[in-house]
């Protein structure tokens, strides 16, 4: 029991202190998880703990993260993203498991071992990608949306790789196995009840076995689970979601399949459930320890003499990865029509191979696809290729966006107008803004940086003009010397940030309204100087308020007045906090800063409070 506990601790403290460092650098978790891993190797192989054993229990989170994948893939959203899955997706997958599997069968390697090799590097990752593009901004771009149409497909082609690999089997490996790894594959397989049965019917009590997770998930998950959730306790809905989990990979290892499989199949036929996001948030946390569990499991797994004394050849190969999928992704980026700048995202984001890598190179192990000197080695390469993936998007943040694409790009429109009002953005934001001032009879100068949308726009007869708004040159050319009013409704930070600072530091006659992502984000454009700073989500939020308060009794005057209470004593007391805003330092590492939020809060929560009830008394 000892033991147990202390390598519990162990395991995690390393990944409770490596994965923030790993986030806080821009490497994500699962590098972060791979790197505490890695720097536990010394220390479990001397406390003589059974990895290999370990990581069989940690693949449960794999199972777990599909289920998860299945419930996001609801089949209309499926069907309405099917060109681009199909085309992006289908072809990145296709094309690029064909050149890798065709490179290393070049290099020596069976056909059979190639083609797994090549399934296995097709596939990216999802983890580093999405959370660097959010990070970023990007997801939402066109670049980053169809990155994440290749990422969805992926996450899908996951399951009919898993059951493509042991039809990949190789009798020689098996052979040299031996009677040691055959018995380590049964028991990760369990029993297997089609064993012994003729062809015919074992698959028929196989595709019994997955007609059965349809049908379950179809019509007795939502009876079972309105009657549990009819006892109004948490903890026994949870208990009854990894039951389902458990059950149905259960089932699918009792006929010799996948339990990944079933447990996808189980999430897509969830996926338009009234219990879907409940489902999703009961198995998350499970998921997300036994999936950091597995990566750490990978990363003591590493063999560093084999990468000391093959160091040249895994870099060779880690390179040559990269530099395959990223031409490859060009090409598809190129007949696709994605534009310049999108195009190198999208080819650059998505040139690593991705966390799936390793569970499907721990499960061609078992199936002796692969043997183990040639696992290792791919362990190592895909590890370096996720670890360059800071790298890559390094390079398209400060050499492409920045210089390259730029100037490849469209020219900035030539601004014919001459107006006292400049629009900086003409998106969800900037586009009210500018219909409001041109049913009052201002008409504005706008520009914005989205072609695309700019050129839908204009079927529609609105005249904006695309440029970099952050450029002086440009903002010359719309008068921003004689411009009475700046209205910066851009959609990422840094720009927002860039195009104030230039406005306020050159033209301290323009009054400038900007546009806030956060509350943080407000206190940064005061210190910068500018006086009229609206927060994007905060009307809305109020509305939200001023409803619930109604939803609640209050009639329309009342909850009209209570919100209006609550916005005067918001602004004013964060005009007091502004000032003690530091330009070097988050908030929440500002001492004088937080000092000052504890005692107004002390000192208005309750006149808030007062006025509230005042209110509300008022009112009936």
């Amino acid at each position: 029991m000892t033991d147990f506990l202390v390598l519990a601790f162990i395991i995690m403290v390393a990944g409770v202190a490596a994965v923030p460092l790993a986030t806080r650098f821009g490497l994500g978790s699962v590098l972060g998880y791979l790197l505490a891993g890695m720097a536990l190797s010394p220390l479990l192989s001397a406390l003589r703990v059974d990895v290999e054993g370990l990581q069989v229990f940690a693949e449960f989170g794999v199972v777990m993260m599909l289920f998860i994948v299945g419930l996001e893939l609801e089949p209309r959203k499926l069907w309405d993203m099917r060109r681009q899955l199909l085309g992006l997706g289908g072809g990145q997958v296709v094309a690029t498991t064909l050149v890798l599997a065709g490179a290393v069968y070049l290099a020596g390697e069976e056909w059979r071992t190639a083609l797994a090799i090549g399934m296995i590097l097709a596939l990216s990752s999802t983890a580093i990608i999405v959370q660097t593009l959010t990070e970023k901004g990007l997801l939402k771009s066109e670049g980053g949306e169809s990155s994440f149409s290749v990422l969805l497909f992926q996450d899908v082609a996951v399951i009919p790789i898993l059951a493509l690999l042991p039809f990949l089997a190789l009798p020689e490996i098996a052979a040299t196995a031996g009677a040691a790894a055959g018995e380590a594959a049964h028991a990760h397989a369990g029993i297997d009840l089609t064993e012994g049965m003729p062809v015919w019917l074992s698959g028929l009590v196989t595709l019994a076995a997955i007609g059965a997770v349809v049908l379950i998930g179809a019509y007795l998950t939502r009876p079972v689970f309105r009657f549990i959730a009819a006892a109004q306790l948490r903890e026994l809905f949870t208990a009854a979601a990894l039951v389902f989990v458990i059950g149905i990979a259960l089932l699918m290892t009792l006929v010799g399949l996948s339990p990944a499989l079933g447990t996808f199949l189980a999430g897509v036929v969830l996926a338009n459930s009234e219990y879907r996001h409940e489902l999703e948030s009961d198995i998350e946390p499970f998921k997300g320890l036994l999936l950091g569990l597995f990566f750490i499991t990978v990363g003591a797994g590493v063999d560093f003499a084999l990468a000391i004394a093959n160091w040249a050849t895994v870099l060779g190969w880690a390179l040559a990865i990269i530099a395959i999928k990223a031409a490859i992704l060009a090409i598809i980026a190129r007949i696709a029509g994605l534009r310049r700048q999108s195009a190198w995202l999208f080819s650059l984001s998505l040139a690593q191979a991705g966390e799936f890598a390793f569970v499907l190179i721990s499960f061609a192990v078992a199936n002796f696809v692969l043997d183990g000197e040639t696992a290792d080695m791919l362990l190592l390469i895909v590890a370096l290729t996720m670890l360059a993936t800071p790298l890559l998007f390094i390079v398209y943040d400060k050499l492409i966006a920045a210089a390259y694409c730029r100037g490849e790009q469209r020219e900035a429109d030539t601004i014919d107008e001459d107006n006292r009002i400049i629009i900086a953005g003409r998106g969800r934001v900037g586009g009210i803004v500018d219909r409001m001032l041109d049913a009052a009879g201002y008409r504005a100068t706008v520009i914005d940086y989205d072609s695309t949308h700019l050129e839908h726009l204009k079927k529609f007869g609105v005249k904006s003009y695309f440029g970099d708004a952050t450029r002086p040159d440009l903002l010359a050319s719309a008068g921003i010397a004689r411009a009475r009013l700046l209205i910066v409704a851009l959609d990422e930070r840094e720009q927002i940030d860039k195009l104030v600072r230039y406005a306020i530091r050159n033209f301290p006659q323009l009054h400038v309204i900007a546009r806030a992502i956060d509350r943080d984000h407000v206190y940064h454009l005061w210190a910068m100087g500018c006086r009229d700073v609206i927060r994007e989500t905060y009307d809305a939020a109020l509305r939200m308020g001023r409803s619930a308060y109604e939803a609640l009794g209050a009639d329309r005057q009342a909850a009209i007045a209570m919100r209006d209470a609550f916005e005067e004593m918001d602004r004013s007391s964060m005009r007091e906090v502004a000032e003690l805003y530091r330009e070097d330092m988050p908030a929440w590492d500002n001492e004088p800063l937080l000092a000052k939020v504890r005692e107004l809060r002390a000192e208005w929560d309750p006149k808030l409070r007062e006025m509230m009830d005042d209110i509300i008394g008022r009112g009936r």
